[in-house]
Formats: C-alpha cells, structure tokens, sequence
C-alpha cells in the first residue's frame, strides 16, 4: 500500500479574501529556563500575527519547538530576541510579527534586619517581548510586598498620648523612673498607627539593548527607596527593627508613588515605565491606590 503523506490543512489557502489576525499562538506554555543560575519555572504566551489574508493558520508546533532554545538555560533579552526571529523565520510570508510573554516567581533569599536568619521571598515577574519592522520591544513586570504606615494614623496617636501623659501627671513632679515606667505600660501608650501589608506594581519598559535582565537591581532599588519591604525569617530584634523602621518611615500611597517614580528614574536600561501601588487599608475595607508613570522623556 502506497503511504499517503499527511494533510496539512493550516497550509490550505483561501480564494476569498479574509480578515488578517494581529495574534495568533498558544498561551500557558510549561517552560523551565534559568535566572541567576537558578530554575524558573515559568509559563509562556507565544504567537504571531497571521498577515496572509489568504492561509487559513499558523503553524503552533513551529513556535513550541522554538521555545526549546531556552530550555534549561540563562534567560536573556538576545536569548528571547533569538526565539522571536526563529518565530517569524518559520512563518516566512505569513507573519511580520511575533510575540513572546514569559510568566514565573522569582524565589530570593532576604536576609533578617538584624538577626542572622534569612528567608526566601517571593516576587511575581513578567516578561513580554515583541519583535517587528521597528526592532525588538521589552516589557518588565514585577510585583513586590512592603508595609505603610499611615502618617494620619500616627499623628492622631501620638496625640493621644499626650493627653493621656497630661492627665496622668498633672500637678505631679515629673520623676525619671516613673515616665519611663509609664512609657512601657499599655495605660500610657494607649494607641497605635494603624499599618497595613501594601503592594507595588511596576510595569517596566526596558532597554532592548541589556545584556543581563536587571530584576534583582530594580527589586533593591524599589524596596530600598520603599524601606520597609516585607520580611521572611525573623527575631524579636527583628521584629522591633522592624516597628522602628516603619514608625520612621511614614507614608500614603501617594508618597510610596512617588518615592518609587524617582527611584526608577535614576536606574539604567529602564526607558518608561508605569506603576501602581495599593495599600490594602487596614481602617477601611476598601483600598487606597495611587499611579504614575514616566515616558522616557526628560
């Protein structure tokens, strides 16, 4: 029996002229690459644009068997830039444009404010690439965990305590060991700032010319401009280090905003960005937002 070879029907045309597709591809791709020498476990969008008016599809299992280039490797913008001319070598005359989006957590080990532990924490990253007549286009996407404390809150505390520090000693003398006494007891400091665990968003336009992905940068860059950036493993010291940095570090989400805006002005390869930060109120049960952004421009 003679073989038949096998039917191609995403290669079949169409007489009738159809609509042209801006992305065609697959989504949530299982891939595993490196960073910093160490796994990723990541999940990938690939695609291109189907330009043929006339073919009916892509084909998928050309942009799958690309992707195997960045298997078990260092993930890299020339890497990513590699596989998205592989995408549209391989759909010569179908497509002009291809698209890459790459999804993962990053674990990195923090060390304790003060103590010696440290800890894994996580951070949410996205990669997305595109490549077309006008170059290659790079978008970063972190998330990272800090805490706020409410500048009103504290002011509205500290209030408190002074009046209660004027009802408890007037018309007596002021003796050392007794204001220091009652400092430490819960009478005396009978109120709080209230803080919440707050999150930032940053949505980076990247430098296509990078030789290295500078995720850990901008993260140390952002927590350190943020100060007081969630904690893993952790003492006692810690935790008071912890309470004293964020009874010095007051902030709306208007000043986390634009501490991180002047913070990502001044880092290398970043070209624009957005960002977002939301204070997930622990007053109210709504949160409180705050955006901006930078286009690049002087």
């Amino acid at each position: 029996m003679t073989a038949l070879s096998l039917p191609d029907i995403a290669a079949q045309t169409s007489v009738q002229a159809q609509p042209t597709l801006d992305f065609v591809g697959m989504q949530q791709i299982a891939l595993p690459v490196l960073f910093d020498g160490k796994p990723l476990d990541c999940r990938v969008d690939a695609g291109v644009s189907l330009d043929d008016a006339g073919a009916r599809g892509i084909h998928m299992s050309r942009l799958y068997l690309a992707l195997e280039a960045l298997e078990q490797r260092e993930l890299t913008l020339s890497a990513v830039q590699n596989v998205l001319r592989q995408f549209l070598a391989s759909h010569e005359g179908l497509s002009r444009r291809a698209w890459f989006e790459l999804r993962g957590e990053l674990l990195l080990k923090r060390p304790a404010l003060v103590s010696p532990l440290a800890g894994w924490k996580g951070y949410p990253l996205a990669l997305a690439a595109s490549l077309d007549d006008a170059g290659l286009h790079v978008e970063l996407r972190l998330t990272l965990g800090y805490s706020s404390t409410c500048p009103c809150s504290a002011a509205l505390a500290r209030q408190l305590i002074q009046q209660q520090f004027v009802e408890d000693f007037a018309g007596k003398p002021l003796d050392h060991a007794d204001v220091l006494a009652w400092i430490g007891s819960s009478s005396g400091i009978l109120a709080t700032p209230h803080s919440q665990r707050s999150e930032a968003r940053l949505q980076l336009r990247l430098d296509p010319a990078l030789e290295t992905l500078p995720v850990r940068r901008l993260l140390d860059a952002a927590e350190a401009a943020l100060g007081t950036a969630l904690q893993t493993a952790v003492k006692r010291a810690d935790e008071q280090a912890f309470a004293l940095a964020n009874g010095q570090n007051l902030m709306f989400c208007e000043d986390a905003a634009r501490r991180l805006h002047q913070a990502l002005r001044q880092q290398n390869g970043v070209q624009g960005f957005a960002l977002e930060v939301i204070h997930a109120e622990s007053l109210h049960a709504h949160d409180a937002v705050a955006h901006s952004r930078w286009d690049g421009q002087p």
